[in-house]
């Protein structure tokens, strides 16, 4: 697909690797409509950055944790543009819930975000690139979908769901909508965790080293610009974590 002034949604697009995307893909002449909830001031920050470098950007806000926010989500963007042409899934929670002490609601935040969204989502603009018969969707996972934390397992398995439903999304929508799923490893790890934390994290990689925000942007200009022909997959981008 050429990217140039092709219509790009990024969920959770202001921040992290949200942004790092979004820098990508606009730098190669994608229209961004970079979604975001609570991150208001990033999103202005973004949206500067990008228009100083002569590139074209929209923002929309939307609680993603919402199934009709989600669908509204979509509508808004289509009323706007006319089309979308890419959808990157990337709008994820992530914190450290220990077996014993997960709540339902913890849970419930989990699944409606990182997994709920991203189908109600893809659903709603999945069936318009049907219809102009060409899209490409970009779901973001993670190398723990593979191979779970024990501290983070409500995370791990929506990520996991994540994966299942790119399969799934990928022979709904063919033979016009092409559907991955990229699974990061450790890349832009919280600064809260503690450093023995994080050095586990990189010693569960075969390259012994913390990846970074643009090795997973990269892989999505590759899968956007450069592959008309994969379609189910789901790439490790995760320094060789899950064939450790």
């Amino acid at each position: 697909m050429d990217i140039n002034e092709k219509i790009v949604l990024i969920t959770g697009g202001a921040v992290r690797v949200g942004r790092a995307i979004a820098l990508e893909l606009a730098a190669r002449g994608a229209i961004i409509c970079c979604h975001y909830h609570q991150s208001a001031a990033a999103a202005e920050e973004l949206k500067k950055e990008i228009e100083n470098k002569g590139g074209k950007i929209r923002l929309f806000r939307a609680d993603l944790e919402q199934a009709k926010e989600a669908e509204e989500l979509a509508e808004a963007v289509w009323q706007k543009t006319g089309r979308i042409d890419v959808l990157v899934n990337n709008a994820a929670l992530f914190f450290k819930t220990p077996f014993g002490k997960v709540t339902e609601a913890e849970w419930d935040q989990f699944f409606n975000l990182n997994l709920k969204s991203v189908f109600f989502l893809s659903q709603k603009i999945g069936m318009r690139m049907l219809a102009q018969k060409s899209g490409k969707i970009i779901n973001i996972g993670d190398s723990g979908a593979i191979h779970p934390f024990p501290s983070y397992i409500p995370y791990s398995i929506s990520k996991a769901g994540v994966m299942a439903l790119t399969t799934a999304l990928a022979k709904a929508l063919a033979p016009y909508v092409q559907v991955n799923c990229i699974n990061p490893g450790p890349v832009l790890m919280p600064a809260s965790f503690p450093q023995a934390e994080k050095q586990y994290a990189i010693d569960q990689t075969l390259l012994k080293r913390e990846g970074s925000a643009y090795d997973i942007a990269r892989t999505v200009r590759f899968l956007v610009e450069d592959s008309d022909y994969i379609t189910g997959a789901c790439i490790n981008v995760d320094g060789g974590r899950a064939i450790r």
